[in-house]
């Protein structure tokens, strides 16, 4: 069984960091590739950034590029987004995805979203002005 917990969510003001933790079990990152997503009120869930499982790249939408940093910890099967200088836009909730892609670099992920068929819970982010 596939599992996806998120974990690191909170308030935090303009300016601020948060890491999120994604801990995976049932899947091994050497076939699946991790996504972080996120969903603000009233609005469409939106893709963060990914976790190649072919080569490991990474690729991160234009609007967290410079502040987010996707990485994976293999011993422990969990995958981080770092946050850094978060801004009040950034408030939604995140959610981490996996998708079975073995051969797929990072920067053509975004044309797969619809394969990510496997998603945690969701954790909420709050960035206050």
């Amino acid at each position: 069984e596939v599992q996806l917990v998120e974990s690191g969510g909170g308030l935090v003001q303009a300016g601020g960091s948060l890491r999120l933790s994604c801990a995976a079990s049932g899947i091994s990152f050497d076939r699946y590739a991790i996504g972080w997503f996120r969903q603000a009120p009233g609005k469409e869930r939106k893709a963060v950034s990914f976790i190649s499982a072919y080569d490991g790249s990474t690729t991160y939408v234009d609007s967290v590029k410079g502040r987010f940093t996707i990485s994976n910890d293999n011993a422990n099967n969990t995958v981080y987004l770092q946050m850094n200088s978060l801004k009040p836009e950034d408030t939604a909730v995140y959610y981490c995805a996996a998708a079975e892609m073995p051969y797929v670099p990072s920067r053509e992920i975004l044309f797969y979203t619809d394969y990510f068929d496997y998603w945690g819970q969701g954790t909420q982010v709050t960035v206050s002005s």
